[in-house]
């Protein structure tokens, strides 16, 4: 009888391990994800023009890269991050953030924001496509954004780019 006792024990023990590797999947801050894009073009061929850009900067977890929006010819938005590197994470999301900057957890939330979709990989440049209904005056700062813990990994504020008149 005594020898029966330590199965439930280690079963309880085994589920709870598993449990916890489900929930975290700790593996993943090890393995990259990469992605490269191309930029899209816009139509007939032409260029894209460059509207907002900024610079990430870490919040919870080393973030670095461009962000850059791009006006197509159609009023259709891309959202470029280029020499993007993050940490690898479960259920991770590019958000809009309707702030000047967000440097930290609640600042995302308090502002308010529009999730493009999850992120593509952790590593690499990527495109997110969005409608001209979102006003770039109101969403200022791109968050990189863990559904899953309610994090923001690091964020890239945005300023608008000028263009220089011709002569």
């Amino acid at each position: 009888m005594r020898m029966k006792m330590w199965k439930f024990p280690v079963a309880a023990f085994v589920i709870l391990l598993f449990a916890a590797w489900y929930a975290f999947r700790p593996e993943g801050l090890f393995i990259d994800r990469r992605v490269q894009e191309e930029l899209p073009t816009a139509m007939g061929g032409a260029s894209l023009q460059s509207v907002a850009s900024g610079s990430f900067h870490s919040v919870i977890h080393p973030t670095q890269g461009t962000a850059t929006i791009y006006q197509t010819g159609n009023s259709s938005r891309v959202l470029r991050l280029t020499n993007f590197k993050t940490t690898n994470g479960p259920n991770v999301h590019v958000y809009m953030v309707a702030a000047d900057d967000a440097k930290d957890n609640a600042s995302v939330r308090r502002s308010g924001f529009i999730d493009l979709g999850p992120i593509k990989g952790n590593v690499g440049d990527q495109n997110y496509t969005f409608g001209p209904e979102v006003d770039l005056s109101k969403y200022r700062a791109v968050s990189v954004w863990c559904k899953r813990f309610s994090l923001n990994f690091g964020v890239a504020p945005l300023k608008p780019d000028y263009v220089v008149p011709q002569n």
